[in-house]
């Protein structure tokens, strides 16, 4: 299936997002969003068939997709995109032209490589600033997951507050297109550094 988005990180190299397919794809997602570290995504008693009918109910959706992310290559993560003004949020916040929702989820696996969650999240932000005519990002995690909001601060996004929605309290947060690019560079920069004390350090 043809690639929508393309992104090489600088450490970790290819990054790749392509349209899901809710069949062919339902084996694999079932055992990501059952995973014990996916308790967040809120499908841990699904089985394959249901991971596949939810997925089809998203691909029909004239304002929800979803899209399988590749590393050098291989399934790695899945990304979600939506509308906030007719999904997740409608009513529940001061939606303006431009907004996209989004939703990540990584792979789970046996040995974590360093900076791949943040690699992701960040190819998940290119790509959806990707559009011109997106202006801002807008997440709604768990209150309780800690972990994605510090991803979130990392990439740029800033707190607007929480907000009470039928299933969960979410912590919801916004971030503009200047806002991506200024933490783009400032963790470049950092990177840069710590790198350069890691290679001058005495052996």
């Amino acid at each position: 299936m043809t690639t929508v988005f393309t992104r090489v990180d600088e450490g970790l190299g290819e990054f790749a997002l392509r349209p899901l397919d809710a069949d062919a794809d339902a084996a694999l997602l079932h055992t990501w969003v059952t995973h014990p570290k996916a308790a967040f995504w809120m499908m841990q008693d699904a089985d394959p068939a249901q991971v596949a009918e939810e997925y089809r109910r998203i691909a029909e959706h004239p304002h929800h997709d979803a899209y399988l992310g590749l590393w050098r290559g291989s399934p790695a993560f899945l990304a979600e995109r939506y509308d906030p003004a007719h999904v997740e949020l409608v009513g529940l916040y001061d939606h303006q032209p431009g907004d996209v929702g989004m939703h990540f989820l990584c792979a789970p696996v046996d040995a974590p490589v360093h900076g791949f969650t943040r690699a992701v999240i960040g190819t998940v932000m290119a790509w959806l600033f990707d559009d011109p005519t997106t202006r801002r990002v807008v997440v709604e995690p768990d209150v309780r997951n800690t972990a994605v909001h510090a991803l979130n601060a990392a990439v740029g996004f800033t707190v607007v507050g929480p907000i009470a929605k039928p299933e969960k309290d979410a912590l919801l947060s916004v971030c503009t297109r200047a806002q991506f690019q200024a933490a783009a560079t400032n963790g470049a920069a950092a990177d840069r550094a710590a790198a350069t004390r890691t290679e001058g350090a005495p052996a």
